[in-house]
């Protein structure tokens, strides 16, 4: 059972199968799911065509100085509706606000734009931040299945698509997406089906149920 105030952030390389995970979870839970959801609410919030969120999606911006500070808490301020109001780190605030939003609704399960370090810094109580990975060979393979592409080409993506994610996390909250201090539970899918993935963060959330009961 999934406390009432439970919110999973999942950041995951490309091929690993954190976004399929993550949808059986929410499944399993009966939660909200929300992946690209974000940009058709943010656009909605905005009044910003959803085609200026989707080419900016997880993508890092090309201000020198927002990059130069690494994001901070510039990322967090509210909106701008002035004439920046398309720039990527402003797309990026609105993304951010909806965030903020649909995790103060309750339990819901948020894939990938650096929702860890929205929430974090917006205090959410109960936060859960998985970060799930693979080694190149795993990600290769899956790719190849998903997408139904060669060998080639799933290198190709699995490099630009998880350098992006990189970059992109990177730029907007200063940290290291791969660093392992950020996150609560890593999991590593080499060795994992997605159903025994699944039933490890289930674990691990009956465990950390149990924690915070014997420390009350």
């Amino acid at each position: 059972m999934l406390k009432n105030d439970t919110v999973i952030t999942i950041n995951r390389l490309y091929g690993s199968g954190g976004r399929i995970m993550g949808k059986r979870l929410s499944e399993e839970f009966d939660i909200p799911f929300y992946d690209e959801e974000i940009l058709t609410m943010a656009s909605e919030e905005s009044a910003i065509g959803e085609r200026f969120f989707r080419l900016n999606d997880e993508k890092a911006g090309n201000n020198l100085f927002f990059r130069a500070i690494g994001g901070l808490h510039t990322s967090l301020e509210e909106p701008s509706v002035d004439d920046d109001i398309t720039s990527p780190e402003n797309l990026f605030r609105f993304q951010a606000k909806v965030i903020r939003h649909v995790a103060a609704k309750g339990p819901c399960i948020i894939m990938g734009r650096c929702a860890d370090y929205v929430l974090g810094a917006a205090q959410v109580k109960n936060l859960v931040r998985l970060f799930v990975y693979a080694d190149l060979t795993t990600c290769i393979r899956r790719v190849e299945e998903v997408d139904r592409v060669d060998s080639r080409e799933a290198l190709r993506r699995v490099n630009r698509i998880s350098k992006e994610r990189r970059d992109y996390y990177k730029y907007y909250t200063g940290k290291d997406w791969e660093d392992m201090a950020n996150y609560d539970l890593p999991i590593n899918t080499s060795s994992l089906d997605i159903d025994q993935a699944a039933e490890l963060v289930k674990k691990y959330l009956e465990l950390k149920e149990i924690g915070s009961t014997v420390n009350v």
